[in-house]
């Protein structure tokens, strides 16, 4: 049975929560990725989205250079664990409709990769799978 860590990406930028919002959007640029974990030393605590620094921060008014990314992270995320099977991981993210997910080592919730449609889409063993993953996490939801 594969695992995430099979298919996983491994070299993953992460930011600080005292950094500013301007420098997680920077480095969103540089890395032109929409998404980068949030870490203190090498442990999950969030992450941070372009649609966090849009509606959080831009939208309410907050200054990019004042604004940490603590202030507009979401702490409440989901990930999954390295030793995951594929066929699980993909169950959740259809669940919660993520296209992302941060993968952790169970024993400390170490940041050691991330997995993402692309890993997915990737893996040909897992071709079905990834159309109905794709299908559920792009399926419309009611408002909040």
């Amino acid at each position: 049975m594969k695992t995430i860590a099979d298919i996983m990406s491994r070299d993953v930028t992460s930011v600080s929560p005292d950094e500013t919002i301007r420098q997680a959007a920077e480095l969103m640029d540089d890395l032109d990725v929409g998404a980068l974990p949030v870490t203190e030393g090498h442990r999950l605590v969030g992450m941070i989205t372009d649609r966090d620094i849009t509606i959080r921060a831009t939208a309410a008014g907050l200054g990019p250079e004042e604004t940490l990314v603590t202030e507009v992270m979401t702490e409440d995320i989901c990930y999954c664990y390295e030793d995951q099977s594929i066929e699980e991981v993909m169950d959740d993210m259809g669940d919660i409709q993520v296209r992302r997910v941060p993968v952790v080592s169970r024993d400390d919730h170490k940041l050691v990769g991330i997995v993402a449609m692309a890993d997915l889409v990737r893996d040909e063993a897992m071709e079905g799978r990834t159309v109905e993953t794709l299908r559920d996490i792009s399926s419309p939801v009611p408002p909040m």
